[in-house]
């Protein structure tokens, strides 16, 4: 025989859920704003029917639906878009990291301007064809000189020092991959022991997933799953595997796992290899594993290696390397082709005794590498009497005091074309063209950066339009949840002038 009391468990079961409903729409309400959080829903699952199905079931018309229960709380969620979003997050990485690397050169070399490189070079080149007119311009020239080699110091120390903070940068790169690979890790296990008892542990995926995406800007991942078994319920989304995919977004021949949770160790400890003899990054090891750079996905890891400069072959390949040898090579070929002219040339010092004393100019040592850092006057230089601002006009053999022609050489020093590594150019156009290939390269690197943000940020948009919590939508919830519980409670209050007719209106037994 049907319950009396029915009704009453019916309405019961519907008001419980509905406040489950109210209580997840709360839960996504005081969550909007949190980082990484995911909106909930309650999965409404109707429960079993009465009587049940069975061959000595009671003989009555059809089935009595008894209510609706809480099924489980569910993250929405989209897995596409989390892939999409971590791949253009690894390209954002890598052309922030480039593109800040560049800025931070420009921003050094600072052309065109009134105190770079290319004006200060302009002034020492006046100041010898003034020296070519009167010999009065010497302590001038000298001061325009030690103002030249000042500035080739001031650049490479100022690189150097830049170089050196993007290798603690890259360092520090290496740590962070290890420490999220290490909170990933610990999550995992203890996503491991909730979910075989049939839980699901939203808010410790939510918190796996927001590292997993900060770790997608460090290196290109590819995420897959293990079940972590036990009654786990469908929905659940088990333990998370991190793979390290290649410059070109595939897996390694031989898989180079970040965190393994079948294996033990999990998480495998990420190092950049630096060359003890150069200095300059040789690989990055994972594990036992070692990585060529040049194999290496791209992500903020390396854009940072790239910019501080690693050996390819018998190679150095780098920004920062290729800007310093470029400096180093101009700053040695110009002191020398200055050195050359300025030793052929009559000193005050050298007229007075009547014969021609070879005195340089710079001091620039035997070799292009550190040229720039190292580019000083010459101690000749620390008597004027030793400028060679003369030089005798054939048949003369001896110059004279007030000459001014070797001087007026030293200034076409600046279109004098000189053998560089890149072909024969003068000291101008070479410079031209360091910074102009900067400039191109800064340029390039912000439009890709820019690219990849905007394509990084319309994934997160759509991602966030899935998982996000919208304020109106959940109004809207709360206040269906609301009416249906108030319908529930109204359905009891039915019940009960139902069952209050039944008990005291139908009169009294037995009289």
């Amino acid at each position: 025989m049907r319950s009396t009391f029915h009704g009453l468990e019916t309405a019961r079961r519907a008001m419980a859920t509905q406040q489950s409903a109210l209580q997840t729409t709360g839960h996504n309400i005081a969550n909007a704003s949190t980082p990484g959080y995911t909106r909930q829903r309650v999965n409404f699952v109707q429960t079993e029917a009465y009587p049940g199905v069975g061959m000595n079931r009671p003989s009555i018309p059809g089935h009595l639906g008894t209510g609706v229960e809480a099924g489980s709380i569910q993250r929405v969620r989209e897995g596409f878009l989390d892939t999409q979003f971590r791949g253009e997050n690894s390209k954002d990485g890598f052309w922030t990291a480039k593109y800040e690397a560049l800025a931070k050169i420009e921003d050094i070399m600072n052309e065109p301007s009134d105190n770079g490189l290319s004006k200060t070079l302009d002034q020492f080149w006046q100041s010898l064809q003034d020296l070519s007119v009167t010999k009065e311009g010497r302590s001038v020239v000298r001061q325009r000189g030690q103002a030249v080699a000042e500035t080739f110091n001031y650049l490479s120390n100022s690189l150097s020092t830049i170089q050196e903070d993007i290798r603690l940068q890259t360092e520090l790169a290496a740590t962070e991959i290890n420490s999220l690979t290490t909170q990933i890790d610990n999550i995992n296990k203890q996503i491991k022991e909730v979910e075989p008892h049939g839980y699901l542990p939203n808010d410790l995926y939510d918190e796996r997933d927001r590292l997993v995406d900060q770790l997608s800007g460090l290196v290109n991942i590819r995420v897959t799953t293990t079940p972590s078994g036990g009654l786990a319920s469908p929905l659940a989304e088990g333990q998370y595997n991190i793979e390290l995919l290649d410059k070109n977004g595939n897996p390694f021949t031989t898989p180079i796992m970040l965190l393994d949770s079948n294996t033990t160790p999990s998480s495998n400890t990420v190092s950049v290899e630096f060359n003890p003899i150069n200095g300059m990054i040789d690989s990055v090891s994972v594990g036992n594993s070692s990585i060529s750079v040049m194999d290496l996905a791209r992500g903020r890891l390396r854009g940072n290696i790239e910019a501080y400069g690693y050996n390819n072959g018998s190679t150095v390949v780098g920004i920062y390397p290729e800007m310093l040898t470029k400096l180093d090579e101009m700053a040695f070929a110009f002191a020398n082709a200055f050195n050359d002219i300025h030793s052929e040339g009559w000193s005050l010092d050298s007229i007075d005794a009547g014969v021609k004393k070879a005195y340089k100019f710079f001091d620039v040592g035997t070799a292009a590498a550190g040229a720039a850092r190292s580019l000083k006057l010459h101690s000749d230089m620390d008597d004027l009497d030793h400028i060679a601002a003369a030089r005798p006009v054939p048949p003369e053999t001896v110059a004279y005091s007030g000459d001014g022609s070797n001087a007026l050489l030293l200034s076409g020093v600046k279109n004098k074309t000189i053998s560089f590594s890149t072909g024969t150019s003068t000291i101008q156009n070479f410079y031209k063209g360091v910074i102009g290939k900067l400039a191109v390269e800064t340029q390039e690197a912000d439009r890709l950066s820019n690219n990849s943000q905007v394509l990084k940020n319309a994934v997160d948009q759509r991602r966030a339009s899935v998982s996000g919590v919208s304020i109106d939508e959940e109004m809207s919830n709360m206040i269906q949840y609301q009416h249906a519980y108030n319908a529930a409670a109204r359905n009891i209050s039915v019940v009960d002038e139902m069952l209050d007719t039944i008990i005291k209106g139908m009169g009294i037994g037995g009289r």
